[in-house]
């Protein structure tokens, strides 16, 4: 029993050394520092915010009608192309023609009644005049003379009547003109006719609102867009500001404009609050399209040629613990940038200005073209010493077992 102890104790100690021996000998792991490096430079910033938009018009008159009644002619269509003052449709007048009529006769009446009143008030003037003179003298009654004088009342009031009836007849033949001239329909200005509501033999009617017969556009060569942009970002759009859009029609064009106007008012929809921002769009080639809808970036700041570096290398702080045996030298700063020379990490104060998430302008503190470090990576390596004592229990490597 004990000499098989003995062996056990043995063969424990030979398995202790071989497994010690194997650690120590194995491979090894090292870590190696590096660190990413930018360059102090020049570049363009830019701020932009994104919307999207309608195409429309600068200026849009929808063309109605104020008098109710058939169309009878229409002389434009889609895309036609009229003058101010030209004659675009006209509407059945055979109505609005009798009326004119009927109102012309009842002013040749109430005329004709004028004239009859103050003929009679002549008469009634002259009349009232002789009854005063015998009263005064005696001749006539009290009675006689009243009566004469309420007769005479009677004939001036008749013609204040009578006159009040002509008038009211003239603006009745006015009005039934009016409405004639109305059947003719002509365009408020010149442009482009973009829509078209009615055919002939249509009956509109204008008891409540203005039927809408054609829209015109004054002039496609100089549209715009009117965006819809979040509140979020609504703070920061200015008129003047440079704009770029594209639209579906064609995928390939850029479109330029300039923020003309930041509309106050506010819409809801869906909890979601927009402000509408109208955008100049010039159009001499007549791309541009009423109603197409536009992808409108707003540059809202920008910054050509200015000293900037990587964001990132204004969060960069370096610590004993990832950067090794490289000393570090710090300053009491908001914002620094750090630079590698030989083996110290020495950080700069800096001023900073706008930024556009990538990059950030750099006002003063560093001088252009120094390498400033923007991350620090740490790798471990693992060495393999193959030329220490191996292990006389470890298999040796393939190959070796060759026979003489």
């Amino acid at each position: 029993m004990k000499k098989i102890s003995k062996i056990w104790w043995i063969v424990g100690a030979i398995a202790l050394i071989a497994v010690l021996f194997f650690l120590f000998t194995g491979k090894k792991k090292t870590e190696e520092i590096s660190f990413e490096f930018a360059k102090v430079e020049k570049a363009n910033l830019q701020n932009s915010v994104t919307a999207t938009g309608t195409i429309e018009p600068v200026t849009s008159v929808s063309v109605g009608t104020q008098v109710s009644g058939i169309v009878n002619k229409l002389y434009v269509d889609y895309n036609s192309v009229v003058k101010k003052g030209q004659v675009i449709a006209e509407l059945d007048k055979t109505n609005l023609i009798s009326q004119l009529n009927s109102a012309q006769a009842s002013l040749q009446s109430a005329q004709a009644n004028l004239q009859s009143a103050q003929a009679s008030l002549n008469y009634q003037t002259n009349n009232f005049s002789r009854y005063s003179t015998l009263f005064n003298k005696g001749l006539v009654s009290a009675d006689e003379f009243e009566s004469a004088r309420l007769t005479y009342l009677q004939a001036k009031e008749n013609v204040s009547t009578s006159q009040q009836q002509v008038a009211s007849a003239r603006e009745e033949v006015s009005r039934a003109q009016t409405n004639l001239g109305y059947a003719t329909i002509t365009s408020p200005i010149d442009g482009v006719v973009t829509s078209k509501s009615v055919e002939e033999g249509q009956t509109v009617a204008a008891s409540f609102s203005t039927p809408e017969l054609f829209k015109i556009a004054k002039d496609l060569t100089n549209m715009q867009v009117v965006a819809d942009v979040d509140e979020a970002d609504i703070g920061n759009v200015k008129a003047g500001e440079r704009v770029e859009f594209t639209v579906d029609a064609y995928p390939n064009d850029k479109f330029y404009g300039i923020v003309t106007q930041v509309r106050l008012e506010a819409t809801t929809t869906n909890n979601v609050v927009t402000y509408e921002v109208v955008i100049s769009a010039p159009n001499g080639d007549l791309k541009l399209k009423p109603g197409l809808t536009a992808n409108v970036t707003i540059f809202t700041a920008e910054r050509e040629g200015v000293l900037s570096v990587p964001s990132k290398a204004l969060r960069f702080t370096p610590t004993k613990e990832t950067v090794g045996n490289k000393k570090i030298i710090d300053v009491n700063a908001k914002n620094k940038v750090w630079t590698l020379e030989g083996e110290t990490l020495k950080a700069h104060k800096v001023n900073i200005g706008m930024s556009d998430g990538i990059h950030t302008e750099i006002l003063h503190g560093i001088s252009a073209g120094k390498q400033i470090v923007t991350d620090i990576k740490s790798t471990i390596a693992e060495e393999d010493e193959e030329s220490q004592e191996r292990s006389p229990f470890a298999p040796g490597p393939r190959g070796n077992n060759k026979k003489k």
